[in-house]
């Protein structure tokens, strides 16, 4: 468990992808995002006194769920201050990233923030997700973005019998996985333990589709 500060930055420092200049990149990025958040609430003040553990580390943990040579876009939904997206992004640069996000202050700080941190693989996609084309994506994303009914409802256009979920649900993880088994969805997903809060989980695994009445 990463229990705080000092041990979210060992642990990034030891984790697969994280050279240095990845981890300078991390660095710019809590930085930036402790300029921006005294002009608009991107995450609680009083969460950037643990930003590594509570953002940086809580963002990074989803990729040891995803095989190294996966190919294709990662949508990440309702990005707001960057997370998981920019995290992912640093991290993984071989991978394209599509940053769902509709409000425009925050439209603007991630496109300002993925140019700042050379983030030529980022796409941020500033509109509601029913209004974003349809394309199938290799991972699907989204933290505190909606309930899991709502959420797989709205994404499920998006996503093949391959493609992987990561979903960060803090407390709500085995809950929101029993309701969305009542809305008729087929699905092989579990929840992992989180490596950053004792008491939240992920949401991980594959959509197999409606289930038939």
């Amino acid at each position: 468990m990463i229990a705080d500060e000092a041990d979210a930055r060992r642990w990034l420092d030891a984790l697969p992808g994280c050279d240095a200049e990845a981890m300078n990149r991390l660095i710019r990025l809590a930085a930036l995002l402790e300029s921006e958040n005294r002009r608009q609430n991107l995450v609680s003040a009083g969460s950037l006194a643990a930003i590594w553990r509570r953002h940086i580390a809580d963002s990074a943990q989803l990729l040891a769920h995803v095989p190294q040579g996966i190919t294709g876009s990662w949508l990440d939904l309702g990005t707001g201050a960057g997370f998981p997206g920019l995290v992912i992004a640093i991290l993984r640069p071989d991978l394209d990233l599509c940053l769902v996000e509709a409000r425009k202050r925050r439209i603007d700080w991630l496109t300002a923030a993925s140019r700042d941190l050379g983030l030529h693989r980022v796409r941020v996609l500033g509109a509601r997700l029913e209004a974003i084309e349809s394309f199938a994506a290799a991972v699907i994303s989204a933290r505190a973005f909606a309930p899991l009914p709502r959420l797989v409802a709205l994404a499920a256009r998006f996503s093949t019998r391959e493609t992987l979920w990561l979903l960060p649900k803090g407390r709500a993880a085995a809950h929101e996985l029993r309701d969305i088994a009542g809305a008729g969805w087929q699905h092989m997903f579990h929840v992992e333990q989180s490596l950053t809060d004792p008491d939240a989980g992920v949401i991980i695994g594959r959509l197999l589709g409606k289930r038939r009445a």
